[in-house]
């Protein structure tokens, strides 16, 4: 269990941490990304509204640069011109190409800047992206102007930050995991002696408890036999059983969850086993009006200890039993599909509330919250359940449709 409990801690902090790490990757990444375009954006204007070209001044005469977007002083402003690699291609109103201009840019030719235009006029798109160029199409004098500006440095950082990120993020999720591990086991080993320390004291008290126990049952039965039955020894003989059946399974439960049983994993027919641990049951739901279905798939085995897959499905059986309604349905399935062994107790009941599912399994729970104890149990039947499932690799789980019936589902890998 505190093996479990640190394997989620683990990963709910993983998580955690990848989460918040990679939306911090991708907003920085989707910020810078809209900036480069709406710088791009920016020059292409200014390009456009000079067909092209960069204005004639100083970029320090307003008269000359009115048309800037950007402040005349602004040093950037000065440099850009000087800084951007851009081309152009002129079309005519027929499609055909008016004129093209790469003097600004040595990357591209005459002919790869028209095949370029070419495509993007195809598209139908007003401005995007064509390889590492930003690109703009507008209409002027009867032509399709077309202007590309050069984003591939700006991009190319862009894609070395994300990969320079990832590469950080990755090993520093791996560093975290390491130190989680490492600290998560410290942190959690006195509570791991503790637990031991609980278990151990369950199983030497319940060895501790069952002699006297027994003195006391054997003194009402001496009793009785000296002063005849009467209503006390009758209580006292009932408590005393009761109290020895729950020593008995606290006992149970605490061996079936340190897997003692781990060394006595054999081969047995498990279908023989179901079908003659469901007969012992046939006659006490006969008494309480109650019928029994049985289905079961012949020649199943499996590796395990058979006798807590017997004691598993006696208390699936006498769960279903005790809580099932007034002349109710009891039925009992074993099926294998491929590698998966599939074994099903399933009961009609008067309530089941589909809160209660996910507390059936702990200890000391009974979905009767007045804990009537007519139905003569403790809550830890389906507690050693689990346990025993546990401890053969399985699985268990509760489930209902209507809430008027409950289906336990145990599965083993075959």
């Amino acid at each position: 269990m505190i093996k479990k409990l640190r394997i989620k801690i683990v990963f709910a902090a993983m998580l955690s941490l990848f989460i918040v790490l990679a939306i911090i990757v991708v907003a920085i990444s989707f910020f810078n990304y809209h900036d480069i375009v709406s710088d791009a954006d920016e020059t292409l204007a200014i390009l456009a509204d000079n067909d092209g070209e960069f204005p004639d001044s100083d970029m320090g005469n307003p008269a000359n640069d009115k048309e800037s977007p950007k402040k005349n002083n602004d040093p950037d402003s000065l440099e850009l011109p000087y800084e951007s690699r851009y081309f152009s291609v002129f079309f005519t109103a027929e499609g055909n190409v008016a004129s093209t201009n790469t003097i600004k840019i040595a990357a591209v030719d005459t002919d790869t800047a028209i095949v370029y235009a070419k495509e993007v006029l195809d598209s139908g798109k007003q401005e995007g992206f064509k390889d590492s160029y930003r690109y703009i199409v507008y209409s002027s004098d009867d032509e399709v102007h077309i202007i590309f500006l050069d984003c591939g440095r700006k991009l190319n950082s862009l894609y070395s930050f994300i990969l320079t990120a990832v590469g950080v993020s990755v090993a520093g999720l791996i560093t975290v995991l390491l130190l989680l591990v490492f600290l998560s086991g410290r942190i959690a080993k006195p509570f791991a002696q503790n637990y031991e320390k609980q278990k151990r004291f369950i199983t030497d008290a319940g060895h501790e408890l069952k002699t006297p126990l027994t003195i006391i049952d054997a003194d009402a039965q001496i009793l009785e036999m000296d002063f005849g039955k009467s209503e006390w020894l009758s209580d006292i003989q009932s408590q005393t059983g009761r109290l020895a059946e729950l020593t008995n399974n606290l006992i149970l439960l605490s061996r079936a969850e340190e897997a003692q049983t781990a060394n006595e994993m054999i081969e047995f027919p498990l279908s023989d086993v179901v079908e003659e641990t469901a007969e012992n049951f046939k006659a006490p739901a006969r008494t309480h009006g109650k019928t029994l279905d049985v289905q079961i798939q012949p020649m199943v085995s499996m590796v395990g200890d058979e006798k807590d897959i017997r004691r598993l499905i006696t208390i699936l059986m006498d769960n279903a039993i005790k809580y099932s309604d007034d002349n109710g349905k009891i039925a009992i399935t074993l099926d294998k599909q491929k590698n998966i062994i599939r074994l099903s107790v399933y009961n009609t009941a008067e309530f089941v509330s589909k809160e209660s599912l996910p507390h059936l399994f702990d200890r000391f729970y009974r979905a009767d919250e007045s804990r009537n104890s007519q139905t003569g149990g403790h809550g830890l039947g389906l507690s050693i359940a689990s346990a025993i499932v546990a401890t053969h690799k399985g699985k268990i789980s509760a489930s209902t449709q209507d809430e008027k019936s409950l289906l336990i589902t145990v599965s083993f890998t075959a």
